[in-house]
């Protein structure tokens, strides 16, 4: 699976996502993450991506022309807006053969979730947008991504922490990325309970068995897999 980043911060994007688990993945080749630099698709002098705001108002805004150029050159301008229609599709951009799906970081969009993390893993290609300033040029919104996603009802400086939020998500759905495979069939399987997309996970505990008084629940010490299981799914769903 690829990810395409666009970003005044390349870097920040290109560091974070080099180590731990993410980086593991791009070795072995299960996803490609490409940190886009905005200002490379700037026409001015200076790689200007910003500009006052029309009407008056406080800060910057990013503007349309750099992001439509980025973009463009990504393949990345939803085939439901290039003809100026606005009805975003749910889970694919264009058709079902592309899987692609192209995506601006927003504190008003739609809250990522696990079951959004679960719907992103069979694409082919996300593209997420990162903004910055003061906002973003509104005809970036109406014509060049199939939506606004949130990680959460609060404001940030820029989107490349959520953005590698999602990236990291979905990234741990796509097969071949964790190192142990079992984690995530144990993850997904046996020790999330989803309720109105909200995924919660059972305790867990490792050695020593008594550690200042507090002890490991009898339970997982017993060996019998079965209780071991009941008692997992119980508090899970507590």
């Amino acid at each position: 699976m690829k990810f395409q980043v666009v970003t005044i911060f390349p870097e920040l994007v290109a560091h974070y996502c080099d180590e731990s688990i993410l980086g593991r993945g791009q070795k072995n080749k299960s996803i490609e993450v490409h940190p886009i630099n905005l200002r490379d698709f700037s026409d001015s002098k200076h790689k200007q991506v910003d500009d006052t705001p029309y009407g008056g108002g406080a800060g910057m805004v990013l503007q349309a022309e750099p992001l439509y150029n980025a973009l463009k050159s990504l393949d990345a301008i939803p085939f439901s807006k290039v003809d100026g229609l606005t009805k975003v599709k749910k889970v694919f951009n264009g058709s079902l053969g592309k899987k692609k799906r192209t995506i601006l970081m927003s504190p008003r969009g739609r809250q990522f979730d696990q079951k959004i993390a679960r719907q992103w893993s069979k694409l082919d290609e996300l593209t997420i947008v990162c903004g910055r300033y003061e906002g973003i040029d509104q005809r970036v919104i109406d014509h060049m991504v199939d939506e606004e996603i949130s990680i959460g009802p609060y404001v940030l400086a820029g989107g490349e922490l959520g953005a590698m939020t999602i990236i990291e998500a979905v990234s741990r759905l796509v097969p071949g990325v964790l190192g142990n495979a079992e984690s995530l069939k144990d993850e997904t399987h046996n020790s999330l309970v989803e309720e109105d997309g909200v995924e919660s996970e059972y305790p867990q505990y490792t050695k020593p068995a008594d550690f200042k008084g507090w002890k490991v629940p009898e339970v997982l010490l017993s060996g019998d897999h079965k209780k071991i299981q009941e008692w997992r799914q119980k508090q899970s769903k507590k």
